[in-house]
């Protein structure tokens, strides 16, 4: 089906809106963590959980979602997420409790699932295949638009203002995409309409995956945690046996499990994300805990990286309509590797002019990997499969960053603790965890790279 011109400008801005706020969101909230810990007096191990609950609810539902939408409707279950995160975002900036905060911040991952499952394959069915490759190039420079303003915008606000003001702004964003929706977003989308629904693969993927994560996270915590993983490991491998013999699965295993540029273009997502995702989170606290920098001058230095992704994402998706996308993903894996190997080398003396040429150089590495990965991903599947291929997507890239996160947990109970961010032991513990996280993410790259190249050559399937 064709649309019209202005129906596809419609669908685009709301998608690119949309693309915009999620990562600003992401950013800003990262660069706000020491000023929220001020005003709760938590320990690192519990600011952690202010991320890791976000992406691990996300990357649990996205999957489910993603199927539910191609039943009851793309546009429905967008709303409904676009909502939800419009209120979670208004929760979280009228809290008084830390508790209450992380439940808002669970719900806002709750959202966001909602919202990966349907936004990329709503714009994916809306443009013609010829633009595609252009399309989600633009909608990648919004996420790295996003990404460039959180930490500056939001560092800005946090010191104009304080951390709340940042879920005010992500409350009057979502609502105008809330109302873009109502108005512009006409017609539906619904490609299994009629079909059963699988509750029992989703019950197991939900639950497998949200105890697997919660337990990596929490390992050296307590030893059950370690039964707590075990059990999640055996409740995935029941849902691929349920998958595999349901009538309509929510992840059509059977369908997917011979497309090379599928598999391999979601594990080098993966990979990719556990990898560069605590960046931002990571690099926030050692410039305003370690070097000693306003939150606003930190934001200023993490721009350097989001903008070299936004500049080049555009040029990288309509390249990957012409070039391989696997030869262009792998050499900026292959960048990214090498950017976060030298920053294991960073130290309280650290020049500002080193570390944002390598937040350039780690930029220009991401850029040419994330569109042209996405763009192979989603030319490898069928139509009525773009809701799941979508969902895939979004479920592997929430995956790898609450892999990231937990990674962080991880290494940071060990060497932290419930050390206070603003005690004199804080600075010596965190570099040691700092050293380590970058030393494991920069090895993770190199099978990332074996991985981009191993799919194959880009499927044309219309």
């Amino acid at each position: 089906m064709a649309y019209k011109s202005e129906f596809i400008r419609s669908t685009m801005i709301i998608c690119l809106l949309t693309s915009f706020i999620g990562s600003f969101m992401s950013n800003s909230v990262n660069i706000a963590i020491p000023a929220i810990s001020l005003d709760f007096t938590v320990s690192q191990l519990h600011l952690n959980w202010i991320v890791t609950i976000y992406l691990l609810s996300s990357a649990a539902l996205a999957l489910p979602f993603g199927r539910l939408a191609d039943i009851v409707g793309r546009k429905k279950l967008f709303l409904i997420g676009i909502g939800l995160f419009c209120l979670s975002s208004l929760g979280c900036s009228l809290t008084s409790s830390f508790n209450v905060l992380i439940f808002f911040r669970l719900l806002q991952g709750v959202a966001n699932a909602m919202v990966a499952g349907t936004s990329m394959a709503i714009l994916t069915t809306v443009v013609p295949p010829q633009q595609r490759g252009k399309a989600l190039g633009i909608a990648s420079a919004a996420v790295y638009i996003g990404l460039s303003l959180g930490p500056v915008l939001g560092g800005l606000i946090v010191k104009v203002i304080s951390w709340r003001g940042i879920f005010v702004f992500g409350f009057a964003v979502d609502a105008i995409i809330f109302l873009l929706i109502i108005t512009k977003l006409t017609g539906e989308w619904k490609v299994a309409e009629g079909e059963a629904y699988d509750y029992r693969g989703s019950i197991l993927w939900v639950s497998g995956l949200a105890l697997l994560l919660f337990a990596l996270s929490n390992l050296t915590l307590a030893p059950y945690y370690t039964f707590f993983f075990i059990t999640g490991v055996i409740l995935l491998v029941l849902f691929i046996r349920v998958e595999l013999k349901a009538d309509s699965p929510i992840f059509a295993i059977k369908v997917f499990a011979k497309n090379t540029p599928f598999i391999f273009s979601n594990l080098a997502t993966v990979i990719n994300y556990m990898a560069t995702f605590a960046l931002s989170y990571l690099l926030s606290l050692y410039l305003q805990l370690v070097l000693g920098l306003d939150s606003s001058l930190s934001g200023l230095i993490l721009l350097s990286q989001p903008v070299l992704m936004a500049i080049l994402s555009p040029f990288a998706g309509r390249l990957s309509d012409k070039v391989e996308p696997r030869i262009l993903s792998s050499i900026g894996m292959a960048i990214t590797a090498a950017g976060l190997f030298f920053i294991i080398f960073f130290k309280p003396s650290t020049p500002i002019s080193l570390i944002v040429a390598n937040l350039i150089f780690i930029g220009i590495g991401f850029g040419l990997f994330s569109s042209p990965n996405t763009n192979a991903i989603m030319s490898s599947v069928e139509k009525r499969y773009y809701s799941i291929a979508s969902s895939t997507l979004g479920t592997m890239r929430l995956l790898g960053q609450t892999l990231s996160m937990a990674t962080v947990s991880l290494i940071t109970s060990v060497f932290i603790g419930n050390t206070s961010l603003y005690s004199p032991e804080y600075p010596q513990a965190f570099m040691a965890s700092f050293k380590i996280c970058f030393s494991i993410f920069a090895i993770l790259c190199l099978p990332g790279v074996f991985a981009s190249l191993a799919r194959g050559k880009k499927a044309e399937v219309q």
